[in-house]
């Protein structure tokens, strides 16, 4: 079974060596300290959030911090294939819910996208409050899942900024019913057209819609700058779920669960 996560900041884990002991405090001592009441000899990771993962025994715990022995250091990274999501603001939660779903299945990166049919709004103050509102909800999926990176948080886009994180994509997909190719296969040949060994540093994007969809100036603007239309399957999925479906068959295809 794998160790339970806990955060704490690059310039706090910097240098650590096995040997090392380092005291978890703030917020995260405190949850795994009374919380999950960790106790002297049980394993712990603690992750700088951006791929560093120490995998360290319990030396001592109270009720706000933790005192960790460092056992091994592990530099995970970020895959070499990046993947993000271009999650369209929607209600009910439900562009929260997709980005913690896509978080657990290892997303890499979502941006929220203020799209024309977004019954949501973000305006002012409130797309602050949102994007810090995301970052939370990134932060405890990536717990819960035991990573030891973080996605990053993108900043509140529009469908000219949607153009230009196309144009810098090796490959973007729409995911949108009237697609006529389904996601596999646009991988697939994506896949062909590189002979197997797609630009790695420009990655993979994946755009999902509102409740009541992409409009049609949207599409075509997003196709001009150079992404294709993709289907998920035979039926109609949720703003939700669209995007984690699309995370799972890519990482099938593109070898990121090989």
């Amino acid at each position: 079974m794998s160790n339970p996560v806990f955060y704490a900041t690059p310039e706090q884990l910097a240098g650590l060596l096995p040997g090392a002991h380092f005291v978890l405090d703030g917020a995260e001592g405190r949850h795994a300290a009374t919380v999950k009441r960790l106790s002297t000899g049980e394993p712990v990771d603690v992750c700088d959030g951006a791929g560093l993962r120490l995998v360290c025994t319990v030396t001592n715990a109270d009720k706000s911090t933790l005192t960790v022995l460092v056992e091994n250091v592990v530099a995970e990274g970020r895959p070499a294939l990046g993947f993000t999501l271009v999650q369209a603001l929607a209600k009910g939660d439900r562009d929260e819910l997709a980005i913690e779903m896509a978080t657990e299945l290892g997303i890499d990166t979502v941006v929220p996208w203020q799209a024309e049919r977004s019954i949501v709004r973000w305006k002012m103050d409130k797309a602050l409050k949102g994007s810090e509102k995301w970052r939370q909800v990134v932060a405890a999926a990536a717990k819960q899942a035991r990573r030891s990176a973080v996605p990053v948080v993108g900043s509140l886009a529009g469908t000219s900024a949607v153009c230009e994180l196309i144009k810098e994509a090796g490959l973007a997909l729409i995911l949108h019913e009237d697609a006529v190719d389904s996601v596999a296969t646009v991988a697939r040949q994506w896949l062909a057209s590189t002979a197997g060994e797609p630009a790695q540093q420009q990655g993979v994007l994946m755009i999902v819609g509102p409740e009541g969809g992409m409009s049609s100036a949207e599409v075509e603007a997003f196709v001009a700058a150079g992404a294709r239309t993709a289907l998920l399957g035979h039926h109609v999925l949720r703003s939700s779920t669209a995007g984690p479906a699309a995370v799972v068959l890519l990482s099938q295809e593109l070898g990121r669960w090989s």
